[in-house]
């Protein structure tokens, strides 16, 4: 789902492709000359997904079926393998494979312990950072220090946080009623930097998850270290709960952590991109949806972004099952590498770039499958008020929120192309209770929500696709 990217430049010398496109059959241009009825045309494609959709059995596939499947593990490679199935079986034929280097990195074992005054050490949940450094399987020892600012963090002089523990308590701002927004300001915080806190002459980080639950469960976060640390100091995050708790406990007396984390990175390896598509009758300029089908080491990854996956398919589906003659090619793209890197998505971008290929649109869902109510429109203000102006087809579905202007997920690298972009706007309010976490299972998607979801996705493609 939603994440704070670094771009990182993934060649030096040139981009690697996997495989050559499959040949596509000459389009034969036709003049377009039917007048639709929107209204009519939705309800179809509306009842087609609500009595025969099968994103709801596909998700179950791919978390319970296959369970995680982080970057660079089997789990992957099944990922890739079964999305290739899937997509075989509802009669697409045009389906390759596009290859990113990605990051090989191994959590290991991890714990982590605290013990106030002479006390006795307790054990805390915690996950590390993905893309961490370890401790070596070394027991770290330090005492913690709260950090509740980035006032504070400035005012602290030379040494008064050397050989420490930095514990950053920063919850999302439940004020916030947008709760992607809430993730986004906590995300950006320098105080849950590794590299910014290291440069105090800290040993380690320990931070609150980003998490809009109130419970004990850890949430990952991804991270980069800076090309000019000197030192690279694990990283990890504990639940919401034991957070408030070590707060509390910090302001009587002092509290010393031990930190084990066997995490390391070693080097990189390929991973491929899903890619399929329905070539268009008319021409082939592409609108693309997207979509990542790798997820975090430890979970199912069910709404990140197990429901997106589903939803692209049946988007393919359904064009298949009404016999849609799409005017210009519709294109999926399952990403790899989107939780600790995010590679994939800076490959297709860049093999648009090579190929020169003419996007109409993209859209991305990777917000959790829950219910629909609108689209967020990252584009020139003339294709905004296009769509604007077809609010009115979408009312009957829930869909009216066109109003927001951030693209940011996997295909947010196609904004440097000028191509317009889209994301399914969801209700999140449950997103941030199970996001990156072991709690992201199928069970926490409601079947209906995920397809009303896949409704207004494919809505909205058949409406591009007839009228840009």
């Amino acid at each position: 789902m939603k994440k704070i990217f670094i771009i990182i430049p993934l060649f030096l010398g040139g981009f690697l492709f996997s495989q050559k496109k499959p040949v596509k059959k000459p389009v034969k241009k036709t003049a377009i000359t039917q007048k639709l009825n929107y209204h009519d045309e939705f309800k179809k494609i509306s009842d087609e997904i609500m009595v025969n959709g099968m994103a709801y059995n596909n998700l179950g596939e791919l978390t319970k079926g296959i369970g995680p499947r982080f970057s660079a593990t089997p789990g992957y490679i099944k990922a890739v393998e079964w999305a290739e199935r899937k997509l075989k079986e509802i009669g697409v034929e045009m389906i390759w494979r596009q290859e990113a280097k990605v990051p090989v990195w191994i959590r290991g074992r991890e714990s982590l312990q605290i013990k106030a005054g002479n006390g006795d050490w307790k054990n805390i949940r915690m996950l590390s950072f993905g893309n961490s450094e370890g401790t070596g399987g070394k027991d770290l020892t330090g005492e913690i220090i709260l950090i509740s600012t980035t006032s504070e963090l400035n005012a602290m002089s030379i040494g008064q946080l050397k050989d420490k523990v930095v514990f950053v308590n920063l919850p999302m701002d439940p004020k916030i009623i947008n709760t992607s927004d809430s993730y986004l300001i906590a995300a950006k915080s320098k105080l849950i930097s590794p590299s910014v806190i290291a440069k105090t002459g800290a040993k380690a980080l320990i931070i609150r998850s980003l998490t809009t639950a109130n419970d004990d469960t850890p949430h990952a976060k991804m991270i980069y270290y800076e090309p000019d640390d000197k030192v690279k100091i694990p990283a990890l995050t504990i639940g919401a709960r034991s957070a408030d708790e070590l707060e509390n406990l910090l302001k009587k007396q002092k509290v010393t952590a031990k930190i084990n984390m066997t995490a390391e990175s070693k080097g990189e390896t390929i991973n491929p991109n899903i890619i399929a598509e329905i070539p268009g009758k008319k021409d082939s300029k592409v609108i693309v949806l997207g979509a990542q089908l790798d997820c975090w080491d430890f979970g199912e990854g069910a709404i990140d972004d197990g429901t997106g996956v589903a939803q692209c398919i049946e988007v393919l589906r359904t064009f298949k099952a009404l016999g849609i003659e799409n005017n210009h090619t519709i294109r999926v793209v399952l990403y790899a590498n989107s939780e600790n890197g995010g590679q994939g998505r800076e490959m297709y971008a860049a093999y648009v770039k090579k190929k020169e290929e003419k996007h109409v649109f993209a859209l991305g869902t990777d917000a959790g499958g829950y219910s629909p109510r609108g689209f967020s429109l990252d584009m020139s203000p003339q294709r905004r008020r296009q769509i604007f102006e077809w609010k009115n087809y979408f009312l009957p579905y829930g869909v009216y929120d066109f109003d927001q202007t951030d693209a940011i997920q996997d295909i947010s690298p196609l904004k440097k192309l000028d191509i317009p972009l889209a994301e399914l706007v969801v209700d999140t309010q449950r997103y941030f209770d199970y996001h990156h976490s072991v709690e992201d299972t199928f069970d926490k998607v409601n079947k209906r929500e995920l397809l009303l979801g896949a409704v207004a996705m494919t809505q909205m493609i058949f409406i591009i696709d007839n009228n840009w």
